[in-house]
C-alpha cells in the first residue's frame, strides 16, 4: 500500500470536487498520514459491506459507509463529501461484479491509490438466465438493459446482490479480514478471532432458517418483489422470487412486463407480494391490487435500515427478511 504523506487534507471547494466528479479529473492527493496506533481508515462502498467492515475490523478501524441504509447503490451519484473521504482512506472494499457504477468516477475524483477489497471475490455468480431450477427467472419477461435504467446502473447479465446469501457472506468475511490483515498485519489475530465468530454467526443463522423452511409446503415458496435481488436467497432456500424488474432498482419494466408477472401471479397463486426498502412501491402494489395478493410487508435487498431498526445490521436484514418471508408464505389455518 502507498505510503501516505504527512501533510493534511486540505479543504477544497464544493464547484472543484462537483467539477471532479463530472469530468473525472484528479483533483485529491494529499490525504494525512496514519501513525501506527491510529484506526487504519476504511471506506466501505454501500451499508451492507460497511457493516461486514465494521464486524470484522471492530476498534481498529475507522470506517465511513458512502451508502448510507435505505440508499440506492444503483441511481446513487457521489458527493463533495464522499471525495473526501476517500481521499483520506486507506482501504476501499467494494461489492464488484459492477454493482457500483459510480465508483470508478468516485475513485478517479479522490486520487485514491490505497488497497482495494473485492468483497465478492470467489462467489459462483449468478447470470440473469439462472434460477434454482435452471430455468429463466421472468418466463417471457423482456427487460430491456439498455433501457431506462440510467447510465452507469446496468449490470449486464451478471447477479450483483451476492450479498442476499449468507453462504457468499461468509466469502465476503473472509476476503474483508484478508483485505484488512494485510493493510494492518499488527491487527491481523484480531481481524481473524472476529471473522471467525462472525462466520460461526452466519452458519447458524443460515441453518435455523432452513429449518423453519422446511415448514412451508413447496408449491407455496412463490413471491413478488420489486427487482431482481434475490436471485442467490432463491438458490439458498427454495423460494421462488418473481420481479417486476430486473437486476438493477431503475429499471422502467414495461406494460407488458407487468402484466406477464400479474398473469403468472394469479395462475399459481403468488403467497405475497414484497415490497423493498430502495424501490419505489408503486408497481408492486399494482401487481398486489390486480392479483388480489398479500402485501407481506418490506424485505431489505440493496441496503440495510437505519441504525434503530431491526434490520440495521446483515445478519439482522437475513433475520428480518427470513420472517418476513415465512409469515407470508405460512398456510393458512
Amino acid at each position: 500500500m502507498k505510503t501516505l504523506d504527512g501533510q493534511r487534507y486540505p479543504l477544497l471547494s464544493r464547484r472543484r470536487i462537483l467539477a471532479a466528479l463530472a469530468g473525472g479529473a484528479l483533483v485529491i492527493a494529499t490525504p494525512f498520514a496514519w501513525a501506527a496506533n491510529s484506526p487504519l481508515r476504511v471506506v466501505a462502498s454501500f451499508s451492507i459491506i460497511g457493516d461486514m467492515v465494521k464486524e470484522i475490523g471492530g476498534e481498529h478501524v475507522a470506517l465511513t459507509t458512502i451508502v448510507g441504509p435505505n440508499g440506492d447503490a444503483h441511481s446513487f451519484e457521489p458527493t463533495p463529501r464522499d471525495v473526501q473521504a476517500l481521499s483520506q482512506a486507506q482501504v476501499l472494499v467494494i461489492n464488484g461484479m459492477d454493482f457500483e457504477g459510480w465508483l470508478p468516477r468516485l475513485i478517479k475524483a479522490a486520487g485514491f491509490e490505497g488497497a482495494q477489497v473485492l468483497a465478492s471475490k470467489g462467489v459462483a455468480p449468478r447470470h440473469l438466465n439462472d434460477n434454482e431450477h435452471g430455468e429463466p427467472p421472468h418466463e417471457g419477461l423482456e427487460h430491456d438493459k439498455d433501457g431506462d435504467a440510467g447510465a452507469g446502473h446496468d449490470h449486464g447479465d451478471v447477479d450483483p446482490h451476492a450479498w442476499q446469501s449468507l453462504t457468499n457472506g461468509m466469502i465476503y468475511a473472509e476476503n474483508i479480514a484478508e483485505g484488512l490483515s494485510l493493510a494492518d498485519p499488527e491487527h491481523r489475530s484480531s481481524y481473524r478471532k472476529r471473522a471467525d465468530a462472525y462466520i460461526k454467526k452466519m452458519k447458524d443463522l443460515d441453518a435455523e432458517i432452513r429449518q423453519a423452511l422446511d415448514a412451508i409446503p413447496p408449491e407455496r415458496r412463490k413471491v413478488i418483489t420489486s427487482h431482481d435481488a434475490f436471485g442467490y436467497f432463491a438458490q439458498d432456500y427454495g423460494i421462488r422470487f418473481l420481479s417486476v424488474a430486473g437486476f438493477s432498482s431503475q429499471a422502467e419494466p414495461s406494460a407488458r412486463d407487468v402484466a406477464v408477472i400479474v398473469d403468472l401471479a394469479k395462475k399459481e397463486g403468488i403467497a405475497g407480494v414484497f415490497i423493498e426498502n430502495t424501490t419505489n412501491a408503486k408497481l408492486v402494489e399494482q401487481v398486489a391490487r390486480e392479483t388480489k395478493a398479500k402485501v407481506g410487508g418490506t424485505l431489505y435487498s440493496d441496503a440495510l435500515a437505519p441504525a434503530d431498526q431491526p434490520a440495521s445490521t446483515y445478519l439482522g436484514m437475513f433475520t428480518w427478511n427470513a420472517g418476513q418471508l415465512l409469515y407470508a408464505l405460512q398456510p393458512a389455518k
